[in-house]
């Protein structure tokens, strides 16, 4: 960062400097187009690490749901046109974010090759979630919180025999 040294920018970012550096490294590696991991082909896998994320989730385990989020995970929620997307990134800001909604319930989908999730609350589609797995990791959670989206999502679903 414009020739600063690393334990400046570590003061700056509230990191350790050898933290700084990895960030600073990841970084470059995706400005100069490092490949970023594939969704895990493997459903069962796909689904064994997405089962944990909620389990952790549901039971507010701090460490269980780090253990699942790799160190590069974003969370990026697309709440539609007229408001800007949001964007998380670093598995304990990602972790903050995770709430499971008081009579809230899952209905399991693949959409596109990868887990996902129709939310359910209060009988009504909420939002639809996709996570990309690679490995045993989840490193990126896809949310459309669009209600015009998610309710075409959910009525396709509603087509299809469980």
């Amino acid at each position: 960062m414009f020739d600063l040294p690393f334990s400046d920018i570590a003061d700056i970012v509230g990191r350790s400097p050898a933290a700084t550096r990895q960030l600073a490294s990841r970084a470059r590696r995706r400005v100069n187009g490092a490949e970023v991991p594939r969704c895990d082909p493997d459903l069962a896998q796909q689904r064994k690490v997405v089962d944990a994320f909620y389990a952790a989730a549901r039971n507010a385990d701090l460490d269980a749901l780090l253990h699942v989020l790799d160190p590069d995970i974003v969370l990026r929620t697309d709440y539609g046109a007229g408001r800007p997307a949001s964007v998380v990134s670093g598995p304990a800001a990602v972790a903050e974010q995770v709430r499971v909604p008081q009579g809230g319930r899952l209905r399991h989908l693949v959409i596109n090759g990868a887990i996902g999730a129709l939310s359910i609350r209060d009988e009504q589609p909420y939002a639809v979630m996709v996570f990309t797995v690679a490995g045993d990791k989840i490193v990126r959670i896809d949310v459309i919180r669009d209600t015009d989206r998610v309710r075409r999502v959910a009525a396709e679903v509603d087509r299809r025999p469980d």
